[in-house]
């Protein structure tokens, strides 16, 4: 294991540590662990708290960030698939389906609020993209000649999506009820082998 890993496992179990503590952890010096700890806050995955000591000078301690939990096993997708696996077994499909319209009218309250206060098809578009870029689809816009494609780069409900395409049928659905007046098509398909989602807006009234 690496020097950077031993030390995210430490902060991980024991909670914000000193450096002097870290390096008495890991027979280094405190020289050494530094370097490696900057290196750990240069890529966010620590943060420290400078807390007053007793007598002279206060003294840092340090913890994990939200961030570093990409370091540890992650069983969201496992318990994605389990959940919907339950619904159907307890619900059946018709249970399934009323869950993700349910989700669906959600997002879509949500979005709606949001992008009313925009006037442009475009402002829409960049709104809705700041929107889902929060919840995890790295959005961004690009605009063709008049068209635009709205562009999702990575997808967190994957697992989900792939077991159930109700989820991906309800995203599109989505976008057309939240752009009317607009022509709203998904060009391309993660779940189909695709690098993106992209969809292709083309305005058919004016804005």
């Amino acid at each position: 294991m690496k020097t950077s890993d031993k030390i995210i496992q430490l902060l991980k179990t024991q909670g914000p540590l000193t450096a002097k503590v870290l390096a008495s952890e890991l027979s280094l010096t405190t020289m050494g662990v530094r370097q490696h700890m900057q290196a750990l806050e240069e890529e966010g995955d620590i943060c420290f708290e400078d807390k007053k000591a007793p007598r002279g000078r206060p003294t840092r301690y340090w913890s994990l960030t939200p961030k570093s939990n990409s370091h540890f096993s992650d069983r969201h997708d496992e318990l994605s698939l389990q959940l919907i696996d339950s619904v159907i077994t307890v619900f059946g499909e018709s249970g399934l389906d009323k869950l993700i319209s349910h989700r669906e009218q959600s997002s879509l309250e949500l979005y709606q609020q949001r992008l009313a206060t925009e006037e442009t098809l475009s402002a829409k578009l960049h709104a809705l993209a700041e929107l889902r870029s929060s919840e995890g689809y790295m959005a961004t816009v690009n605009e063709l000649g008049g068209e635009f494609l709205l562009l999702e780069n990575h997808c967190p409900i994957c697992a989900a999506a792939s077991k159930c395409l109700n989820f991906c049928r309800s995203e599109l659905t989505l976008f057309q009820t939240l752009l009317k007046g607009a022509e709203v098509s998904r060009e391309e398909h993660i779940i189909e082998g695709a690098r993106r989602c992209a969809y292709r807006v083309t305005p058919i009234n004016e804005w």
